[in-house]
Parts: C-alpha cells; structure tokens; sequence
C-alpha cells in the first residue's frame, strides 16, 4: 500500500499537479540575466529547486526522509537533507532569492523561520512565500471534496488535519505584521482559482484544456478578487 507522501509524489506528476508549479513558474522570473544564489527551504521533492537549478546556484534544504528520496533527480543543485538547524549556520546576507512554498503550514515556531529566511537574504534580495488562503480551503472543503463541516471548521480557524500534521491557514497580515518596514511586499498572487474546482480530471489530460488553464490561471492570479478566493497566495517581499 503506498503511503500518502508517494501518493503526493505520484499526483505532482498529474496535470492538475503540475500546473501549480507552471503557475509559480510564470509568477517568479528572473529576467536580468544574473546567475542567483538560491536557497529553497522545504523543497519537498525538489521540482522547483530543478527547475531554477538550469541557470541559477540552488541549494535545496529538505529534512523529511521520504521526501528527498522521492526526489525530482538533478545534478544541478545541492541538497542538503536539514532544516531549520543547517539554516543557522548560513552566513547573513547570502542568498539573492528564497523560497519558502507551503511549509509554514506546518511550522510550530514561524517566527524563528521567518527570522532566519530574512537574515540569509540579501539587501534587495526577494523573498517568495507561498501558503494556503482560507477563502480558498473553504471552497476546496465545500465544494470540491463535498464538505461543508470541514469548511466550516476553517472558517471557526480550527487547524486542519494533513499528511503532515495540523495545517494552520495563517492570514497574509501574518507576516507583513511580521516584518514590519525590514521587508516590503513587492508582489502578491493568487494560485489555483479554478483548477481544483472541476472533477473532471479527464479533460484534463488534453493540451488545449492545460494551456488555456495555465494562461487563465496565471492571468487571474494578478486579478484582487480572483486572489482572494485563490486556494493558495504567492507573497514576495524584497529585503529592505
């Protein structure tokens, strides 16, 4: 019986797995033709570390066993199988780019992560951090899984449960309160308005369904109201 990490692994490989990536992909580009130093923190199976590793120095810091070794393989960036420990050994002022996508879910203490991705950024350096947003849960529990007393639970602010423990869908005001005037948030998007919405993952399958999908998902990421019902927000601060 497979596990729900390789049922997670097996499902980023499907198309409504993979658009979320191609999404972030179009949100988070780096035009100026400068090699980056880039920490992705919590890299889960390394798809994003991969993906920039083709023209940037990445560093991947994923501490869960079964994740890393279901990993996206590539000799293009370093993996470094700790966390949070290995992060307070980086020197400040490090990294140009850091990422942090859908890991402070999970995280008891955010505000010693929070603290520690800041310090390793550099001055002007960006920030991109991508959670879960509650509108959207609440539309994902009402009406893609057919439960309303899960949504109704998260609008009560009572955690959810998930592969990984309790998931604490914390606001966006979070972390601009968090970081105050040290960090500006210099972009906000919104992933998967309506990918996750349909059942039909059969049409799915099909090009045309996936690139009118993926340019009408990454169009409506910069819209507000489609943002605010997004299953997931893509903040990215710049270090002042």
């Amino acid at each position: 019986m497979s596990t729900p990490i390789e049922n997670y692994r097996a499902m980023v490989e499907q198309p409504w797995g993979k658009i979320f990536y191609d999404v972030i992909f179009n949100q988070l580009k780096f035009t100026d033709g400068r090699r980056l130093k880039i920490l992705d923190f919590g890299a889960g199976f390394c798809i994003t570390a991969k993906y920039y590793a083709k023209n940037h120095d990445v560093t991947a810091l994923e501490p869960n066993e079964e994740m890393y070794k279901l990993r996206f393989e590539s000799g293009d960036y370093t993996l470094v199988t700790q966390g949070l420990d290995y992060l307070k050994t980086v020197a400040d002022n490090t990294y140009d780019v850091v990422l942090c996508h859908n890991v402070l879910e999970y995280v008891e203490n955010k505000a010693a992560v929070l603290t520690e991705l800041k310090r390793v950024l550099k001055p002007g350096g960006r920030l991109s951090i991508i959670k879960h947003n509650l509108f959207g849960r609440v539309f994902g529990n009402a009406v893609l899984t057919d439960n309303p007393k899960a949504a109704l639970d998260l609008l009560d602010e009572k955690p959810e449960d998930s592969m990984f423990g309790n998931r604490d869908v914390y606001t966006n005001e979070y972390l601009t309160d968090f970081f105050g005037t040290e960090m500006k948030l210099a972009e906000l998007y919104g992933i998967r308005a309506f990918y996750g919405l349909s059942s039909n993952n059969e049409i799915k399958y099909t090009d045309e369904w996936y690139n009118s999908m993926l340019e009408l998902e990454t169009r409506v990421g910069t819209i507000e109201d489609f943002k605010k019902v997004s299953f997931f927000n893509h903040l990215i601060f710049e270090k002042q």
